[in-house]
């Protein structure tokens, strides 16, 4: 089944006009109800501790967008007008979902997540236990771990296209401060705590300073780190100014209880949140 329906992904993916015929459009739809039920997703963590990501699938999501009319969408005295229908049926999956928290459909959501007044976009998972708090948004198709806590404000960045391209992954047991940013397929993994306002893009300087010598990092913060928005020096042809980045200045203990772990991180360290 999967693979009949990856292929007729990958043909239309090629030839936009077999978008025409039913099969096809019967194999998009099919992907995205997977997709909403968390019977596939978008990237798969390995046994190695990486992760893969399922180029078809994205691609599945891209699709969808073309065999969608545009629709008006009620709830209450609220009005929409957008092609993707919104994610139903919370309580039966056991999600709690606070007003105006929205989630598209094709966005998974395993039971025990809390989503407080924000936003889910089509292609994310978010995992069992994990907060989305007030005014967080999760990008399309971004990867959130179980007993995530995104707090107020927090921006998670998505991306479709290229279909290679990584997405946004918060891996199991991370805290993210209030207002950070985490954008372009940058790789948080588990257990690590971003103190408030850190901003992690793929060109982004992640220094760890906790040794004789500073290691830089791009792309990643390691599991268990401690993180907080921090600057270096940098030559331009004007002078010498300084650019932001983000400094490791810790790391949470994996002998410790995750939750006395994060409160002695934060009092240890003095991480904003």
């Amino acid at each position: 089944m999967i693979n009949q329906l990856r292929s007729l992904v990958e043909a239309a993916w090629e030839n936009r006009e077999l978008l025409k015929e039913k099969p096809t459009q019967e194999a998009v739809f099919h992907v995205l109800e997977l997709l909403d039920q968390g019977e596939v997703r978008v990237a798969d963590p390995l046994d190695n501790e990486e992760w893969q990501v399922n180029e078809w699938i994205k691609k599945a999501v891209v699709l969808f967008f073309p065999l969608q009319q545009m629709q008006t969408i009620e709830v209450g005295p609220f009005e929409f007008h957008d092609k993707i229908p919104l994610k139903r049926n919370y309580a039966s999956q056991g999600v709690r979902v606070v007003p105006h928290a929205i989630a598209r459909y094709g966005a998974f959501l395993e039971r025990g997540v809390i989503l407080m007044p924000s936003y889910v976009n089509i292609g994310a998972w978010v995992g069992a236990g994990s907060m989305v708090d007030t005014w967080a948004t999760v990008g399309s198709c971004a990867q959130i771990g179980r007993n995530v806590h995104l707090s107020g404000g927090v921006g998670i960045g998505g991306v479709l296209e290229p279909p290679q391209a990584a997405p946004t992954i918060i891996e199991d047991e991370c805290f993210i401060g209030s207002r950070c940013i985490v954008v372009e397929g940058v790789r948080v993994e588990r257990e690590a705590v971003l103190g408030a306002n850190v901003v992690l893009t793929q060109s982004t300087h992640i220094i760890d300073v906790t040794g004789a010598k500073p290691i830089t990092y791009k792309g990643r913060v390691p599991a268990r780190s401690v993180v907080i928005p921090g600057s270096y020096t940098k030559k331009f042809p004007a002078g010498e100014y300084q650019v932001p980045c983000a400094l490791i200045i810790g790391e949470r203990k994996e002998s410790t209880d995750k939750k006395v772990s994060l409160n002695a991180a934060l009092r240890d360290y003095g991480v904003a949140v």
